[in-house]
């Protein structure tokens, strides 16, 4: 537990660090609990360009079956921050944000989920599993592993849906969550169901995935694939080729294509996963609601398939905030938008 007059050196330090990151931006029709429904909307389009292209910690320590590659930032003592990143991206989604949050006491961790960057297996034998409680439990054993008994999380796309299992089934260890495209918790059972031709063209690559030449096909052009899904995915965002390479490198981990293919597989009931995650799939199935303080986020121009706000706002009990952040940000928001996702964190902290 923290005492007084650590949280009101946070508090003190968070205001500073909103101020100093040079927020400049609106804060509209905002909903700050549980009733609330209009949402906030946050003008970007005079942030400042990305300034950071490296970490300047990076550490391994093995987490349950994995020997986890991450990222590290900010005082050991300061309040635990989990950033998350998603499919096809890598740490570097928060190579901006994570000195932001740091400058304002947060002690900042950052992994490579299983099958990306310097994140192995120790045990070859071990399944190279996609299936989202696996990826979940992951992160429970990495906080146990640098003894956090909690923290804020945040991440988008697959760091999203596992922060949110997170927040669903240990709400104990999740202080608070930002999760972009808000609740993606769903089973192999509910994707059953088919979908319109409209969504059934955004998720085009899953179903590629399904087939063996698909499977081939992102192993061969594994860049180029990836680069397209950026491209698609944030259709505004001018990102040059040193940002994308800089994260394709967390690509060529030995694993990333057998469990990239598996995720997407096992989510259409293509693809078995494994009997110790049976219980932790069987709960998630039923929907649980989160109840810990939520900031739901999504970029206004965000390309891929997404949810929208209105229609999982009921899986969030506790206090709760929707921002919409604008200036043609897409699906990769804590890189495109690092000064709004940082704010979310901290503000979320303080709900």
């Amino acid at each position: 537990m923290w005492n007084n007059h650590r949280q009101d050196r946070q508090r003190i330090l968070s205001f500073v660090a909103v101020i100093a990151i040079g927020i400049g931006q609106t804060l509209t029709s905002g909903c700050t609990d549980a009733r609330a429904k209009g949402p906030s909307a946050v003008s970007t389009s005079e942030n400042p360009p990305a300034s950071h292209t490296a970490f300047t910690s990076l550490k391994q320590i093995n987490a349950g079956l994995l020997n986890v590659g991450y990222a590290e930032a900010g005082p050991a003592d300061g309040p635990a921050v989990i950033l998350l990143h998603g499919w096809p991206y890598d740490i570097y989604s928060f190579v901006d944000v994570t000195p932001l949050l740091a400058s304002a006491g947060y002690h900042v961790i950052v992994p490579y989920l299983r099958g990306y960057g310097t994140t192995t297996f120790l045990s070859s034998a071990s399944m190279r599993n996609g299936q989202q409680s696996a990826v979940a439990v992951d992160i429970v054993s990495l906080m146990d592993a640098l003894k956090i008994q909690k923290a804020v999380l945040a991440g988008f796309d697959w760091g999203a849906r596992t922060a949110d299992i997170i927040a669903a089934l240990w709400p104990e260890r999740c202080k608070g969550l930002v999760s972009v495209s808000g609740y993606l918790i769903g089973s192999p059972a509910a994707n059953q169901a088919p979908l319109p031709p409209k969504a059934t063209l955004a998720f085009w690559y899953q179903y590629y995935f399904a087939t063996d030449i698909g499977r081939a096909g992102y192993e061969k052009y594994l860049h180029d694939f990836n680069k397209l899904i950026w491209q698609t995915a944030s259709p505004k965002w001018n990102f040059d080729d040193a940002t994308y390479d800089r994260t394709a490198a967390a690509f060529n981990n030995p694993d990333h294509v057998a469990i990239a293919i598996h995720n997407y597989r096992w989510r259409i009931n293509l693809a078995d996963g494994e009997r110790k995650y049976d219980d932790l799939e069987k709960r998630l199935a039923d929907s649980p609601i989160i109840t810990v303080p939520t900031i739901t986020m999504e970029g206004d121009s965000n390309g891929a398939a997404h949810p929208d706000s209105e229609a999982y706002r009921n899986k969030f009990s506790g206090k709760y905030e929707y921002r919409l952040v604008g200036g043609g940000v897409g699906h990769n928001l804590p890189q495109e938008a690092p000064q709004a996702f940082a704010k979310a964190v901290i503000d979320v902290d303080h709900f």
